[in-house]
Order: C-alpha cells, then structure tokens, then sequence
C-alpha cells in the first residue's frame, strides 16, 4: 500500500514569501506543539507573531524557536479564562506590533477519563478553558476590530469528535463541539464587518506536548502509520500549511469553514463492527466505585 506521500521538507511555504508581511498574528497556546507549529508558518511567511500562554517556559521556548529563523516575537502571559487578563494581552500585542490580523484559538484542556469519573471540577476547567476561553478571546478580538472597522481573521482549531462524540473525552467533545459552533455563528454575525471565522482539526500529529495520559496511550499502540487511512501520521507542520492558507488573502471567501487535515481518518469505518471495549477496560481502570 503507497498512503499519502511525505509532505514537502520543514521549512517549506505553501504560500508566496511575504504573505503575511505587515501582519501580527495572535496564538493562544503557541509555545509549544502544534500551536507553535503554526506560528512558526506564519513566522516564515513574514508575520510578527505574539504567543500568549499561561506558562513562561513555553513562552520561553516558543520565542526561540521563532526568534531562530527570523521572526519578530512578543510573549505575553494570559490565562483565557479571565477576561481581564484577556484584554491585557491585548493591549500588549498592540503596543508591540498593532492590533493583530489574525487570532488562532489553540489552547485548550484535554485528559482521558471515564465521563462517571470526571469531578465536576474537572468538567468545569476543560470547557472553561477550551470553549469559554475561545469565545472570550474571539471577543475581545472582534470588538476591536469591530471598532477599528478593519477586516480580520480567526482560526479555531476544534476536533473531530465534535461532530462525532468522545469516549473517554466527554468534557473535551462537549467543548469542541461550542468551538466548531462557533465558527459557523461568528462567521456570519461578523462577515459583514469584513472578520472572516475558520476552524481547524488536526488529525494524530505526534508532538512533545501531548499530556502523559495521550502519549502513553500512543506509546502503547503499535504501528501508529498503519492505523490511518493515509498510511502516516501528519506532521505538524501540515496543520501550520493549512493554518496560513485559511487565514491569508487567497481564502478571503471562505468563513464558516472547519477543514479537517488527518488524512480522512475521522471517516474511517469497517465492513464488519468491531467488537465493544468499554472506555474503562481500554484504559485500564477496574470497575466504578462509587465515591471514588
């Protein structure tokens, strides 16, 4: 079986050098993973990027890996479920490089576990982070622009199980599902003030941000590349190409849109149903205890 082929090397653009000349491009979780991945792409295409992230070593690392290949970087500490806190960071990007074009909702909060198992404590942080953090940032970006009367882009990036439901990712799913929501509510609330809203699904993309819980349950499956209809993982820097087309000049008439870049994965069925393993066998907890 050939699968899709490799993608072009690391450093390549899918788009003209210069696109994003001019342009600061705001990502919330952009130190680290595929929200670096993606500012790295819009770094390479001219953008200033600012990286706003509740944890300064990764705003730390994510300045150096942009400041490595030429780019202007700002950081700027902002936990996005505190609208205060939201609006300074705000305020920092302007004062470093103007109100920014584009924002790209990245952070989120995700773990595994049994929905009987999830504290409400733990359901109230995950879609505070992932779903109020992302309207509230979207917010506080379309009231200024709304105010400056300038055009913008917003780049959500959501998942797949929004659409399909998630064991063992009850309160994650429940979120991304507000976010793609959001998307297709923004897109066409803002459309006439020129703010187009996208959403983006990475497919499995391995990287060095993935919880313990993620990268455990991949270090125990074996063959990952078989396991997807293309024959590979993606590679980060796919969701960054993809991020920077949907936010450049040659997409300006498309809002609304959620792309799913895993090499149809989220499609895949079998002929025959697969047997049912309960979330609990699957990760290796023993039966529900009340209390516990």
């Amino acid at each position: 079986m050939v699968g899709a082929p490799p993608p072009p090397e690391d450093g390549a653009s899918a788009l003209p050098a210069g696109t994003f000349a001019g342009e600061t491009v705001l990502v919330t979780g952009g130190g680290t993973g595929l929200g670096l991945a993606i500012a790295l792409e819009f770094g390479r295409l001219g953008a200033s990027l600012v990286l706003a992230s509740r944890g300064d070593e990764h705003l730390a690392a994510g300045a150096e890996a942009l400041s490595a290949i030429g780019t202007e970087v700002a950081t700027v500490a902002c936990d996005i479920r505190d609208p205060e806190a939201i609006a300074v960071a705000f305020d920092a990007a302007e004062g470093a490089f103007g109100l920014p074009g584009v924002l790209v909702n990245n952070a989120a909060a995700n773990f595994p576990s049994p929905a009987e198992d999830l504290s409400p404590n733990a359901w109230r942080t995950v879609v505070d982070i992932t779903l109020n953090g992302t309207f509230l940032c979207s917010r506080e970006f379309g009231r200024r622009h709304l105010a400056a009367g300038t055009p913008a882009s917003i780049l959500n990036v959501a998942a797949s199980y929004a659409w399909t439901g998630g064991p063992g990712f009850a309160h994650s799913a429940a979120a991304k599902a507000g976010v793609v929501n959001l998307v297709e509510t923004l897109a066409v609330e803002w459309g006439p003030a020129g703010i187009r809203v996208n959403g983006l699904v990475p497919g499995l993309m391995p990287h060095d941000d993935m919880t313990a819980d993620i990268r455990a349950s991949l270090d125990r499956t074996p063959d990952l590349d078989a396991r997807q209809p293309a024959m590979r993982v993606g590679a980060p820097r796919e969701l960054g190409w993809a991020a920077t087309f949907m936010a450049s000049p040659y997409a300006r008439f498309v809002s609304g849109h959620t792309m799913v870049v895993d090499g149809a994965n989220w499609q895949r069925r079998t002929l025959t149903s697969p047997p049912v393993v309960p979330v609990r066998e699957q990760m290796g907890r023993g039966g529900f205890e009340p209390g516990t």
